[in-house]
């Protein structure tokens, strides 16, 4: 913006489908040696949608490279042991008409437009995110949420900090409030919302995107006819060693339950593999980190402060405010901080937050 004055240019502007090319190109990249890796190490790769047919069989309706269009081809895969990696996908609210203008966070990630105003239902970390994105590229914010306070689960002081470096991106936050319907428009969808004190009201939104919160696919792979218990939510019971009830069929990721995050399916995901190849292992996660990648970003592990009042810890606090870092004043980004805390008698770290 300073060098853009300097020199009598105009505000920048975003172009969209270059934005949208290097994403892919970086998406590409990354799959594309996941592939590669894969074809090293000797992995077949069947596409398609895969449901157990008994305790050692697989049967795999093949969909076409580029899509998920079935093909008409099925294929049964026998196996010694099997790794359940099926994930979880977006809830969709069942009163949200069919519109390409409503959107989860994987059709927010195609940036087929810059809207004007947008709608984030779900304060949650996955909404922001994609918020941040959609502000950045111009579009005016409203977040509705059911919770009395936005990123739950994060250290309240941390979220502090962004909450007031992001309050120019938002036109409402909508806290104790629910989205109740939505109607699609020629002008765009207009959202009906019911707060706390029962009072309605409604806007018109040109992208709304629908985060509140993902489901998983257990219930999708016909686990009953390998014996695999589901749970009634969808997930499947496992041990320390990542096996299902089933000992030769394991399962790991988002679909054995939360926190719902890539790194913790990542660990799991060795654990369950160095067990059915033999050695000893077990996942004894102490502490798994949480991260939302907002602007600024926000990370945390263990404890949080509201955490150890609530369970009764007394913890006393060490924290570094980044204006003390020659850095981040350099970068004009010293609005955060770094906290840890402290079992207040044996001075062991119980958790720690990075703003």
């Amino acid at each position: 913006e300073i060098v853009s004055r300097f020199l009598g240019m105009g505000a920048p502007l975003v172009d969209l489908g270059k934005l949208k090319a290097h994403k892919d190109k970086v998406v590409g990249k990354l799959t594309g040696g996941l592939a590669a890796m894969a074809k090293m190490r000797k992995v077949t790769v069947v596409r398609g949608y895969g449901s157990f047919a008994d305790p050692h069989h697989v049967t795999v309706e093949e969909t076409s490279g580029d899509g998920q269009a079935k093909t008409g081809k099925s294929q049964t895969i026998r196996f010694k042991h099997c790794i359940i990696a099926a994930g979880s996908q977006a809830v969709r609210l069942p009163f949200l008409p069919e519109d390409e203008r409503i959107v989860d966070s994987t059709g927010a990630l195609q940036l087929r437009g810059s809207p004007k105003k947008m709608l984030v239902i779900g304060g949650g970390i996955i909404g922001l995110e994609m918020g941040t994105v959609y502000s950045t590229l111009g579009a005016r914010l409203d977040v509705v949420e059911m919770m009395d306070s936005l990123m739950l689960g994060a250290d309240r002081d941390l979220v502090k900090v962004w909450q007031k470096m992001n309050a120019g991106r938002f036109d409402n936050i909508m806290l104790k409030t629910k989205t109740v319907g939505a109607e699609a428009t020629a002008d765009g969808i207009r959202v009906k919302f019911e707060g706390s004190d029962g009072k309605t009201s409604d806007a018109v939104y040109d992208l709304v995107l629908q985060a509140v919160g993902r489901s998983p696919n257990g219930k999708k792979i016909a686990a009953d006819k390998a014996g695999v218990v589901v749970s009634d939510r969808g997930f499947i019971p496992v041990d320390v060693q990542m096996r299902t009830n089933v000992p030769h069929i394991f399962a790991i990721g988002d679909i054995v339950g939360q926190p719902m995050l890539a790194h913790k399916a990542v660990h799991e995901a060795h654990v369950a593999a160095e067990v059915a190849a033999g050695p000893r292992a077990a996942f004894a996660a102490r502490v798994i980190p949480s991260v939302a990648y907002t602007d600024p970003e926000v990370a945390w592990v263990g404890l949080t402060e509201d955490e150890a009042k609530a369970k009764g810890i007394k913890v006393k606090k060490g924290l570094f405010p980044w204006t003390a870092s020659g850095r981040a004043i350099a970068n004009g980004r010293d609005e955060g901080f770094t906290k840890l805390l402290f079992d207040a008698e044996s001075h062991r770290i119980l958790g720690g937050g990075i703003v």
